[in-house]
């Protein structure tokens, strides 16, 4: 069963919308009294963030949010992790202070989360207390998963500094999207607590979708006004459409793409086995499928396809440069999302979703609400959480190359004129601006 999508969902929590002709003239009038500002001497407040779940610039949304308030007249220092790429200590990239701290702990089960978030912990308030002593700063924004940073909050606040919780992920529903044990019904409780103290602390709240913001109010019990969606659109600047390279199709007529780090949650082994479904059942052996990305789940992913017998339908790239990343979407025909319907997955925006439509990729997901607001007209979504769902609908984009190429274009026009950063850097400098006169 499939269905193309627009999303009708109206939203009846008030302040849930956000005004966006109003932070798009804040912005304009930030942006060009910026010069003048300059010229008088003046300089914006200085803005530490902290982030645990990547480094930097590899977290895309840390790193658009960061250079748009450089660009804007801020000072920006962000503490992170260390990762394979990312492994000095200190470095200034783009007038952005950057400072990095290890990572030895692999977090497996909760004994594993706990003593990570108790290292991550530590780590950020020696080089919080760093920056503050070298640096100063005068807003603490702090970017989740996972809620663990309030106690920071609350010092910067008794010090009379701001405190910004950036709310990317749903960490009580992602963890229980992932684990299934009954000690995991603890940390769900733990994580439920960290949320709402984080929430209390915070001054403001940005987070990436109307589920999310909705959250923030219901469950954080913050003031509509006080939470801005910030979507996490493609950066425009960094992505090219190329000219399409065949060797990515290894031999085949068709390719469908997946991106992103591969996680246990990410429904990975749903799209294998649709793979294998379309060979199988479907008797086609004309299609080929490229994951682009590493991620701590993906050597297990690539065992997976080799046990079930789908590793030659598949290429596993692991971590790739922008580069290639163009080459690859640009070469593609369908651009899939395999994550399953569950709490964490229908309530969260998969950012893949409009780097596939910036490329004008036709895109195949199961039908979540997320996916469906993001999408709309540029998806063809299948029954949630059933693989052979997920091939028939494969199968029906590719081969209907008319209908794929209005999604395409749909998909395209979204992006540009709506979705990409450029329409969430505005509500950005709004949101700073609004904290600023709390």
């Amino acid at each position: 069963m499939v269905s193309v999508g627009k999303n009708t969902n109206s939203n009846k929590l008030t302040g849930l919308k956000t005004n966006s002709a109003s932070f798009l003239r804040r912005s304009a009038h930030s942006i060009r009294s910026r010069s003048a500002s300059s010229a008088k001497g003046s300089t914006k407040p200085k803005v530490l963030i902290v982030v645990q779940n990547l480094p930097v610039p590899f977290d895309r949304r840390v790193w658009m949010e960061s250079t748009t308030l450089v660009n804007n007249g801020y000072d920006v220092t962000v503490i992170c992790p260390k990762a394979k790429g990312y492994t000095k200590s200190f470095e200034v990239i783009e007038g952005i202070h950057i400072y990095r701290y290890n990572l030895p702990i692999d977090a497996q089960g909760a004994v594993g989360y706990v003593s990570e978030f108790a290292w991550c912990f530590a780590a950020t308030a020696l080089l919080t207390a760093k920056v503050g002593a070298k640096r100063g700063f005068d807003i603490l924004h702090v970017c989740n998963p996972p809620e663990t940073f309030f106690p920071l909050g609350w010092l910067v606040k008794a010090t009379g500094r701001k405190f910004m919780f950036d709310h990317h992920d749903l960490s009580p529903e992602m963890y229980m999207a992932k684990e299934e044990s009954n000690a995991s019904r603890l940390v769900h409780k733990a994580l439920l607590f960290m949320e709402a103290q984080t929430f209390k602390a915070a001054q403001i709240c940005i987070t990436t979708n109307n589920s999310h913001k909705r959250i923030a109010i219901e469950r954080g019990g913050m003031d509509p006004e006080d939470v801005f969606i910030v979507r996490s659109g493609p950066d425009l600047t960094r992505l090219e459409v190329m000219a399409p390279e065949p060797e990515w199709k290894a031999g085949k007529k068709y390719m469908v793409a997946y991106l992103g780090e591969i996680c246990k949650q990410d429904g990975v082994d749903h799209m294998v086995r649709a793979m294998r479904i379309i060979r199988d059942e479907f008797e086609r052996t004309d299609i080929h499928a490229v994951f682009l990305g590493g991620g701590p789940h993906q050597p297990a992913i690539k065992e997976y396809a080799a046990e079930i017998g789908a590793d030659d339908l598949c290429t596993f790239t692991g971590r790739v440069s922008d580069e290639d990343l163009c080459r690859v979407l640009s070469s593609a025909d369908v651009g899939v999302d395999p994550d399953p319907r569950n709490e964490w997955s229908d309530q969260s925006t998969m950012n893949k979703i409009m780097e596939y439509m910036y490329f004008s990729l036709p895109v195949v997901a199961y039908e979540l609400t997320e996916n469906k607001y993001s999408a709309q007209e540029a998806a063809l979504y299948a029954k949630p959480n059933e693989e052979r769902e997920l091939a028939k609908t494969i199968l029906a984009v590719i081969d209907d190359p008319e209908m794929a190429e209005k999604m395409g274009d749909f998909g395209r026009a979204r992006i540009v004129n709506e979705l990409s950063w450029e329409h969430s850097a505005p509500v950005l400098l709004g949101a700073y601006e609004h904290l600023q006169n709390k």
